[in-house]
């Protein structure tokens, strides 16, 4: 089982600590320029999301409003033009005539062409503010119209696109047999649909293979070894066998419970990888409490205490998988401590509705910079004491790390300051 590595021995150890390992300077990466545009960027005064069909519907009420606000100068420009154009002709007065007009003022000669001029003026600026008034009162009013048309067109243009995108989330969430099977006109949507169809086809062939082959690779791995492991075990029951042939018959025995659990962790490493189909309600104190049950004897016999708080808290998952995230986290916990030492396991809910699941334990000393590689397969420390058949086979924590990811969860781990880990994993809830 995959162990976090350590940099010295347990208390009383002659052995000094290794110095860390060096790395290679990790390359700076030069700074994004400044002017550089973002997706977004522009649109970030929204006080919601700017999706694509927000993003069109602004794009075609922004055009109207400006070819509308644009036709409405072109047109007040030309009235007030024509307006301008509009000559009256002269008026003479004769000796002694005399014009009062409607508020009482009495025009005489040319007083009165300059009276007709001015109202003729007043009155065009008032017909050109009424026009301009009326004409933005008729464009806001076809603006809004516009921005409402202008959200159902880009609804209905992006219609296939949230087919694909509905698509793509059931496909990720149930199986790969669904396809989009999008018809229409032959435009980029639809190039966009047959490609994304034929990269399902592709996948759900490749998952297909992995499927057969995980099946044919557990059958044809388990049966020599079962078969090995009956003739090792028919030899050992030879009660005429020497010591020599019996003592190497129990090594070879113990070599083949490796293999076994080799086979069996890989396997299901390999059948843990994808994302799971059928989630149910699993309550994960209870699954909790059988791993602690069975790994109790183990504890006991290797002198660590195994101390438990199971709260109640239901995750949705399989419970067969939860339950080898909790025996996994504690075998690993008991096989890497220290005599006297204890391990602890709590099960509460977690903020944002997620069930928590946290694994401490004492134990060597863990460096901060190396629990990043823990939970690598095979990932070990060189030292001898690490190597040892009973550690389990280095696949302990990454069949953890892929179940827990195939639950949608995430898992932690932290260096504690006397030594040994705290694994912290979170689950969706039910």
């Amino acid at each position: 089982m995959t162990t976090p590595p350590t940099t010295g021995g347990s208390s009383g150890s002659s052995h000094p600590t290794p110095p860390r390992p060096p790395h290679p300077p990790r390359p700076v990466e030069p700074p994004l320029p400044t002017d550089q545009y973002h997706p977004g960027d522009g649109l970030r005064w929204l006080p919601f999301r700017p999706t694509i069909r927000i993003r069109l519907t602004l794009l075609y009420g922004g055009m109207f409003l400006m070819a509308g606000v644009l036709l409405l100068l072109i047109t007040y420009f030309m009235v007030e033009q024509a307006f301008q154009d509009i000559s009256l002709p002269q008026i003479k007065l004769g000796p002694g005539v005399n014009i009062t007009t409607g508020d009482g003022q009495v025009l005489t000669g040319n007083d009165v062409n300059h009276y007709l001029s001015g109202s003729l003026n007043a009155q065009a600026h008032t017909e050109l503010d009424a026009l301009l008034r009326k004409s933005l009162t008729v464009l806001v009013g076809l603006a809004v119209i516009a921005f409402a048309a202008g959200y159902a067109m880009a609804g209905r243009v992006l219609r296939p696109l949230g087919r694909i995108t509905r698509t793509a989330r059931e496909v990720a969430g149930s199986d790969l047999h669904r396809r989009i099977e999008l018809e229409g006109p032959d435009d980029e949507l639809k190039e966009l649909a047959d490609t994304f169809d034929d990269m399902l086809d592709r996948l759900d062939r490749a998952f297909d293979s992995q499927r057969r082959f995980v099946s044919n690779a557990s059958h044809e791995l388990r049966t020599p070894l079962a078969i090995n492991r009956t003739l090792l075990e028919v030899q050992l029951s030879d009660p005429n066998a020497s010591p020599d042939l019996q003592q190497l018959g129990k090594t070879l025995l113990a070599t083949n419970e490796r293999s076994v659990q080799l086979v069996e962790g890989l396997l299901l490493l390999a059948r843990s990888d994808n994302e799971l189909v059928d989630r149910r309600p699993v309550e994960f104190s209870e699954v909790a409490l059988q791993a602690v049950e069975q790994v109790r004897p183990e504890a006991s016999g290797r002198e660590v205490e195994i101390r438990s708080e199971l709260n109640p808290v239901a995750v949705s998952g399989n419970g067969v998988l939860l339950e080898r995230i909790a025996l996994n986290l504690l075998q690993n916990a008991v096989r890497y401590n220290v005599p006297d030492g204890w391990v602890e396991i709590t099960t509460a809910p977690g903020p944002g509705g997620v069930g928590e699941l946290v694994v401490s334990n004492t134990g060597p000393v863990v460096p901060g910079y190396e629990l990043e590689h823990i939970f690598e397969p095979f990932r070990r420390l060189k030292g001898a004491d690490r190597t040892r058949s009973d550690k389990g086979v280095g696949l302990g924590l990454s069949i953890v790390r892929s179940v827990v990811r195939a639950h949608g969860g995430s898992i932690e781990a932290v260096p504690r300051p006397g030594g040994g880990l705290t694994m912290r994993v979170r689950i969706p809830g039910a």
